[in-house]
């Protein structure tokens, strides 16, 4: 799962990098030669829901979906652990409102034909199919975790799942930063 979250981390960085660079052509050429290339905003949408979608299986890997935990390190273990188990499945909940309500859209669009209003008419089943594809992997990401999470809960192994799947306590998030830091 870390390989998938540091693949993924550096395909958008890789992927928002040239969109930036095809931006900046596109402006110094607007500025320049009076000529646009058309679509800057179209395809940054496209990458910008795609990148996103996929940042939330990241965002799950990673522990880094934000919780209000003021209270969390003053309660028993159990207590954590059930809070753990409610907010993963949660996550799994919204992964399957993804997929049920997208997959209308991506529906939709193959019964209309639809295309983008944009000079490129991008047919937009393909930047939907991407984008569905995306959820879909957040989805898995989710699927798994909760399997993993009950199956830890109904061990008894409350202070490995509220490690391994509960939030990042300060001084964890300080050591991931410092190695981060030092790798550089």
């Amino acid at each position: 799962m870390k390989i998938f979250a540091s693949i993924a981390s550096w395909s958008f960085g890789l992927l928002l990098l040239a969109f930036s660079v095809f931006v900046t052509l596109e402006t110094l050429s607007r500025k320049l030669f009076n000529f646009s290339f058309q679509g800057a905003d179209e395809l940054g949408g496209y990458i910008l829901a795609i990148c996103g979608s996929l940042a939330f299986s990241v965002a799950v890997m990673e522990r880094g979906h934000i919780r209000i935990d003021f209270l969390y390190d003053r309660m028993p273990p159990i207590a954590q652990a059930i809070l753990n188990v409610l907010a993963t499945l949660a996550m799994f909940a919204f992964g399957v409102f993804f997929l049920r309500y997208c997959y209308s859209v991506i529906n939709d669009t193959l019964a209309y034909g639809s295309t983008a209003a944009t000079p490129w008419a991008t047919p937009l089943i393909y930047p939907q199919t991407l984008w569905y594809v995306a959820l879909a992997v957040f989805f898995v990401v989710t699927t798994v975790r909760l399997v993993l999470v009950i199956k830890a809960f109904f061990s008894g192994k409350y202070a490995e799942l509220n490690h391994e799947y509960g939030p990042k306590g300060v001084s964890e998030e300080l050591s991931d930063e410092l190695t981060d830091l030092r790798s550089r």
